[in-house]
């Protein structure tokens, strides 16, 4: 049988990829990448931008997709022999990249071709800069001991994040509470029957409890045995800790070590903090401009977030009975507050939106705002419950992306977008086409009615889909800058969150509406209530990403920080928390976006990029929501553009002006 990790189809063969297959064609692939890059390096080679594309670029875009299909299953359809197969190609793997970006030959060329870039167009001048820029960045200056330290730096590195990122796995899938009936009092029905059903799948009585976000958080928010909650909410915020089930799991001496490697790595390359050294390619300027930044928004915040936990600690005690609300108390006592004051519920709502439904009217958003049509395809799947989607305009296929909608064992918790490959006009002549990987984790369907999403499962859907429009759109076609390739990390999540507010048109509710008994959709009267209650607790919710921000900034700005964690964290709540957890809690132990998932001293960019896209929608407010010119403005400037033009000239082509904060506030309530 031939390998499918060593195929040229686009599309990877994902049902077919065995562990086996991964050390042979990952090998080979290296090996051809070795040969390319000497080849490239070699004084024989002229120092062009279309032969460096054409020696190099071919062979390590092909590992890159090998390499992203073996990542991409290791993280939804995680079995033991495939983490073995990844794990062992991981150092390789690490090694060759970390070489390839240090390598002086291959900068010498690089810098060469910049010395003449003012014949090249725009997109590959900003490919050539950003190239350059991670050159210095991965060490291509360093010689001699200092070079080959920041070498080891980065496989140790890339092994301890996989390992950190294996532990929240692995603590998340290893617990399990089998509870009774009437222990579940309070909870929805459809939830207490997938837990029955879960437990029945395995011989056992009662219903099957875990820490995936489907069957955890309804179980916090609805469910009346207060010891039940604390105990979820417990073995919740210890996973992967010293806290936690399993010693085994422990992530922290991983954080420890990822953190001192990161501080290593920036002091090898001249910098202050690793903090230093992860701005360089984004929008903001300077670690203290951050702290700032979060710092002013945090005391703009924080009278509206004290009013909030009064109101709810007053709501616990007077009407249940509450006197000393604590951590695992808050979700319910939230829900209940909500359905006081605004008479209605997250599951009142949820029945009302349907997967099918709601992608269905996801998918015509899609189609009138940008003129292209999303069709049902079919591609070889890493699950039975994927689907397949091609994304065509005028009758010509422009891009493809994978759904992945549900929680299941075996999946890395959380929501994300990845892509497969990227828009490239290749040297071989023909155009590529960008596929990407959309993954949610949402509750199952039941086996006789469609899966149910929450309000918020649906704004998590639309974010997720906006950096997929982001990747699929793009019209640049120079490998480093199309779609999210190139843009800078705190402006990447700008058509993201720019797409969560399409979840609060009452147009656009009545399409993604149908009740799952009756079909009716969305009353009117009920979307009135979420819209009253759309900022409800803004000000605690806003307090708590300030939180994990200014944390995840002071870690890596501050050298000498990781013998601190606990402490570092402590002070950041003692400094921005109104409703600091208690002790035992080891929220950072499972923080995946700062310890293995690209998000180390970027965590900020949430927020920094809520600026960009609040204003970016005010414009949607002024000029029409389904208004085309401003629709097709948006298209051009921001989704099109991809990283070849600077994300600030992106926005101000857009906006016609710089950011402004104003309309974030009073997005979120949050303004006088």
């Amino acid at each position: 049988m031939s390998n499918p990790l060593l195929s040229t189809a686009l599309l990877p063969a994902f049902a077919s990829i065995q562990p086996e297959h991964i050390q042979p064609a990952i090998e080979q692939l290296l090996a051809e990448a070795r040969a390319a890059l000497a080849q490239a390096t070699d004084p024989a080679t002229a120092a062009d931008y279309d032969t460096l594309s054409r020696v190099l670029s071919v062979a390590t875009e092909r590992l890159g997709v090998a390499w992203g299909a073996v990542g991409h299953l290791n993280a939804v359809a995680n079995t033991p022999a495939l983490r073995e197969a990844y794990n062992a190609m991981l150092p390789p793997v690490t090694e060759f990249y970390t070489a390839l970006g240090a390598d002086e030959a291959l900068y010498a060329k690089y810098k060469a071709i910049a010395a003449h870039a003012a014949s090249l167009s725009p997109a590959r001048q900003q490919a050539l800069k950003h190239w350059i820029r991670d050159f210095v960045l991965s060490g291509a200056e360093l010689q001699g001991q200092a070079r080959e330290r920041f070498a080891a730096i980065q496989e140790a590195a890339a092994e301890a994040a996989q390992k950190f990122s294996e532990h929240v796995m692995d603590a998340t899938d290893g617990f399990a509470y089998y509870a009774s009936a009437q222990e579940l009092d309070g909870v929805p029905a459809d939830v207490v029957q997938s837990a029955r059903a879960a437990a029945e799948a395995e011989g056992q009585a009662g219903h099957k409890l875990t820490l995936h976000f489907p069957s955890y958080f309804p179980v916090m928010q609805y469910a009346q045995n207060r010891g039940l909650r604390e105990t979820l909410y417990r073995a919740y915020v210890t996973r992967a800790s010293e806290l936690g089930a399993k010693p085994e799991h422990d992530n922290s001496a991983l954080m420890q070590q990822l953190l001192a490697l990161r501080q290593e790595e920036a002091q090898l390359l001249g910098y202050r903090s690793f903090a230093e050294v992860s701005l360089v390619p984004k929008m903001a300027q300077s670690p203290e401009q951050v702290l700032g930044f979060l710092r002013d928004l945090a005391a703009r915040a924080r009278p509206y977030a004290e009013r909030d936990l009064t109101e709810m600690r007053e709501f616990a005690a007077t009407q249940l009975g509450l006197a000393d609300m604590q951590a695992w108390d808050q979700a319910y006592v939230s829900e209940k507050l909500k359905e006081a004051r605004y008479a209605f519920s997250d599951q009142e709502v949820r029945q009302y939106l349907t997967v099918p439904r709601v992608l269905a009217g996801l998918f015509d958003i899609i189609e009138r705002l940008f003129d292209v049509k999303v069709i049902e395809g079919q591609a070889e799947v890493w699950h039975d419950t994927v689907k397949f989607y091609r994304l065509e305009r005028q009758g010509v296929l422009i891009g493809q992306f994978y759904l992945d909608l549900y929680a299941r064992t075996g999946k890395r918790p959380g929501a994300w977008m990845d892509e497969v490959r990227s828009r490239w006009a290749r040297p071989e002549g023909t155009a590529q086409i960008p596929v990407a990987q959309l993954v949610c984790n949402f509750a199952a369907p039941s086996a006789d009615k469609p899966a149910l999403l929450t309000h918020d499962d649906v704004t998590t859907l639309f974010h997720e889909f906006g950096h997929g429009l982001h990747h699929l759109l793009t019209q640049v076609d120079e490998l480093g800058v199309s779609g999210i390739s190139g843009v800078e990390w705190d402006a990447v999540e700008l058509p993201s969150q720019f797409m969560e507010n399409f979840c609060w048109e009452w147009e656009v509710l009545q399409q993604l509406s149908s009740h799952v008994n009756t079909g009716e959709p969305l009353p009117r009267a009920l979307f009135d209530k979420m819209l009253a209650a759309k900022n409800f607790q803004s000000g605690l919710q806003t307090l708590r990403q300030i939180e994990f921000a200014l944390f995840d900034m002071r870690l890596h700005a501050e050298p000498g920080q990781e013998a601190r964690v606990q402490a570092v964290l402590d002070e950041v709540r003692r400094e921005a928390s109104v409703n600091p957890p208690p002790a035992f809690n080891r929220f950072q132990h499972s923080f995946s976006h700062i310890f293995s998932g690209g998000y180390s001293a970027g965590y900020y960019s949430y927020k920094w990029a809520e600026v960009l896209s609040a204003d970016a929608w005010s414009a949607f407010e002024e000029e029409g929501v389904f208004n085309p010119a401003t629709g097709r403005r948006f298209l051009q400037h921001i989704l099109e553009a991809g990283g070849a033009r600077d994300a600030i000239d992106n926005f101000k082509a857009f906006r016609g002006r710089e950011p402004q904060i104003d309309a974030l506030l009073r997005h979120q309530g949050m303004s006088a």
